[in-house]
């Protein structure tokens, strides 16, 4: 696919022995380090010390993550940079760009991290929407396994970072057949559906600082979505407090596209394209104004790489 292959002793020098933890979980690790080149990379490193404890299955869902990311190439989607791949120690790793302003679920969420004014919330959902869309559009459409606030990284100008690494769905996926029939290379119309959903709930999150998901009165947990659906409350009550100014023409016809995206029927819900046009015209956001404005100099040898081959 024309992702490098980088070595394991390249990544162990660039993330300082692997000491740099951005973060971790029972999926893997994520490192921060710094190439030869002076390239940030973000470097997914998976937990599996043995080969024997590497089943075909996973192999395969990881050679086919590799490819599948390796067509994205968005400027609003953390993109794969390259992958390592070796038997003795038994390593796989997959490298990322690095986005250095963490996730949007934190800046939304944790009071310690800044504060995202309303133009740059109107920014970060059309570069998303703008990311979304190419990914939908591509041949076959590759729709995001996981989206959530989360998985958006930001930038140093604060724009939009789609993130969607290697994640349990596609390992649990890997290990079920039914599953894996259900992930084929020609996704179903649902699952890009499915992402037009997460997208209007990640809208809402934006807008109203609150979490995607509550807990109802039965103890369960219940999303955000179908709750104000029911109780119909306008979406101006509860804009997030946290804002000093906002925009109350924009707010009511983003909660237009909100309930257009979450509608009850999948068959109803507006495409990522109808969605990403309607966004642009209520922000008056170019897709090029959504983008980081310095782009990390790796994009530069990429397009040079692309035209080369080409």
């Amino acid at each position: 696919s024309g992702v490098p292959k980088l070595k394991r002793s390249e990544l162990e020098a660039a993330c300082e022995d692997f000491s740099n933890v951005i973060s971790s979980s029972t999926v893997g690790t994520v490192y921060k380090g710094t190439l030869s080149s002076g390239i940030e990379i973000s470097v997914a490193y998976f937990p599996v010390k043995f080969a024997k404890d590497w089943s075909k299955n996973l192999e395969a869902q990881f050679r086919n993550k590799i490819e599948t990311l390796s067509k994205v190439n968005h400027k609003n989607f953390v993109n794969l940079v390259g992958y390592c791949e070796e038997d003795e120690p038994f390593t796989r790793m997959m490298v990322f760009e690095y986005a250095p302003n963490g996730t949007l679920f934190e800046h939304l969420h944790i009071k310690e991290s800044e504060h995202l004014d309303w133009m740059t919330r109107l920014r970060i959902m059309v570069g998303m929407a703008s990311c979304l869309e190419h990914m939908h559009q591509l041949n076959p459409p590759i729709p995001h396994t996981n989206l959530s606030s989360a998985a958006v990284n930001l930038t140093e100008d604060y724009a939009a970072k789609v993130y969607d690494p290697f994640s349990w769905n596609e390992i649990t996926a890997a290990e079920s057949e039914t599953d894996r029939k259900n992930h084929s290379d020609t996704p179903s119309l649902s699952r890009l559906e499915s992402n037009v959903y997460s997208f209007g709930v990640l809208l809402f999150e934006i807008l109203t600082g609150r979490m995607p998901y509550l807990v109802d009165d039965n103890g369960s947990l219940d999303d955000w979505a179908s709750d104000y659906l029911r109780r119909d409350q306008p979406l101006m009550q509860m804009v997030d407090p946290t804002l000093s100014s906002f925009d109350a023409d924009q707010v009511e016809k983003i909660g237009e596209v909100i309930k257009s995206c979450v509608h009850p029927e999948p068959q109803q819900r507006p495409d990522m394209r109808e969605v990403g046009a309607r966004l642009r015209e209520i922000t008056a956001i170019t897709p090029e104004g959504a983008i980081p404005k310095v782009s990390p100099l790796w994009w530069a040898e990429l397009e040079i790489m692309s035209t080369e081959a080409s």
